[in-house]
């Protein structure tokens, strides 16, 4: 997991990630746990793009089961290719506030 963690924070949410920090059950995720998990990031409030991008990465990943290219979810959203770079410290970060599942070693690299 990242080192730049709230401890306090983190500890609270800790039984929802796997050993790599992505979400173990994804159903359970909503808008206001997203919000727990980015203060737990020390992200601060998210807006409501980096809202609808989360939203964005869940729909594709349920329609396709893997990773979307990151350039194609901004794009969907009418933003640069690089739009997640910009919005979250990586596109991994994006993927676990989104609360998606472990989407594998290749694809662990490419969020990077």
């Amino acid at each position: 997991m990242n080192t730049n963690l709230n401890p306090t924070a983190v500890e609270e949410l800790n039984f929802l990630f796997d050993l790599d920090g992505f979400f173990i059950n994804p159903e359970q995720w909503d808008i206001a746990l997203a919000q727990r998990i980015a203060h737990s990031e020390d992200m601060g409030e998210m807006d409501a793009l980096q809202t609808e991008l989360l939203l964005t990465l869940r729909d594709e990943f349920q329609k396709f089961g893997a990773v979307t290219a990151l350039s194609h979810i901004c794009h969907l959203n009418g933003l640069d290719a690089d739009c997640l770079h910009q919005l979250f410290r990586s596109p991994r970060q994006a993927w676990r506030i989104a609360g998606l599942p472990n989407p594998g070693e290749e694809a662990k690299a490419y969020l990077a």
